[in-house]
């Protein structure tokens, strides 16, 4: 698994084309042959852009879910709604899917923002909405999520 670092702000033309920035696609090199899946955000107004590597590992999980339970079948659709390979071209831009323009509510202004593995694609506004805090005490979540962890012999989690 790569990490991904950073977050990038770029523009969307009126055709849903953005240019990936120099130092995103630098971290992406070893992608760009293989290819991306581009698909809806679960929890969040975004979308998520996986390179095929992390998608075929993400999938590999998935397909050990039991289709006979409706509750893993439900789950299966939803998650795979709108899902679209994609790829970055020869000149470094990524077509955004129309119908996944309108579910992220993409407009001209976008944040590109590493998610671990993967990159999420944010309208501007949407992405400083959900940074803000105004809805999270994001110290109470970070204790929540961490605060427990502590794997390593040099005491930092």
């Amino acid at each position: 698994m790569n990490t991904i670092v950073g977050a990038y702000e770029c523009k969307v033309d009126s055709k849903g084309r953005l240019m990936v920035p120099a130092p995103l696609k630098k971290q992406l090199m070893d992608s760009l042959n293989d290819g991306f899946v581009l698909k809806r955000s679960v929890f969040q107004q975004c979308l998520e852009l996986y390179p095929m590597a992390e998608w075929n590992l993400m999938m590999q999980k998935i397909n050990k879910l039991n289709r006979f339970v409706k509750k893993n079948n439900d789950f299966i659709r939803r998650f795979t709604a709108g899902v679209k390979v994609v790829e970055i071209d020869a000149t470094g831009r990524l077509l955004i899917p129309k119908d996944l323009v309108v579910f992220a509510q993409v407009d001209k202004d976008v944040v590109l923002s590493s998610a671990v593995n993967i990159i999420e694609i944010w309208d501007k506004d949407l992405y400083e909405k959900s940074i803000s805090g105004d809805d999270i005490d994001f110290a109470d979540l970070a204790e929540d999520v961490m605060g427990n962890l502590n794997d390593d012999d040099n005491g930092i989690s």
